[in-house]
């Protein structure tokens, strides 16, 4: 299986990108994490991204706040998809990181998912593994099918509450 790479900016996106950790490791899904700045680390950035193929990754999950280039540097030096997590904080509380996130220019795509969204962006990382990978396909069809139950199961004691 092909490992996904967690990329932060900074340590101070941890707790965002801790998310998508505990998230690929229920799936069984082998990841390594990093922290390589766009602006303070940018060679560090652009090898890491020059080699993910070759290194045996089959998605990277970029989590960056304020102006939030990482996806974006990753994403213009490698064709494996890349996924942006633009993280709160900051003077305007990640817009910022959501705009500098999703606005890429034609050619470099970079998949954004919502401020802090670390547990969507390793479920969309699995779901493009998965395209190639039946068994891991099934994981998530079983994943969405307990989260639904689970909603049924708030359901039923909301009712029971009223």
């Amino acid at each position: 299986m092909k490992k996904v790479a967690i990329i932060m900016g900074s340590d101070s996106d941890l707790p965002v990108a801790k998310k998508a950790a505990d998230t690929l490791k229920a799936l069984d899904i082998p990841f390594e994490a990093h922290v390589y700045s766009a602006h303070r680390t940018p060679v560090e950035a652009r090898d890491f991204a020059l080699n993910a193929r070759d290194n045996g990754f089959g998605a990277i999950i970029a989590f960056a706040g304020m102006a939030a280039h990482l996806a974006g540097a990753l994403a213009a030096n490698t064709t494996i998809p890349v996924i942006g997590v633009p993280c709160k904080g900051g003077a305007v509380d990640g817009m910022d990181a959501l705009l500098a996130t999703v606005q890429m220019p034609t050619g470099i795509p970079v998949a954004t998912v919502a401020l802090n969204g670390g547990a969507n962006a390793a479920l969309l990382a699995a779901q493009i593994l998965a395209v190639g990978d039946k068994a891991l396909a099934e994981k998530l069809d079983a994943k969405r099918q307990s989260d639904a139950a689970a909603v049924l199961d708030k359901d039923a004691a909301i009712a029971d509450k009223l």
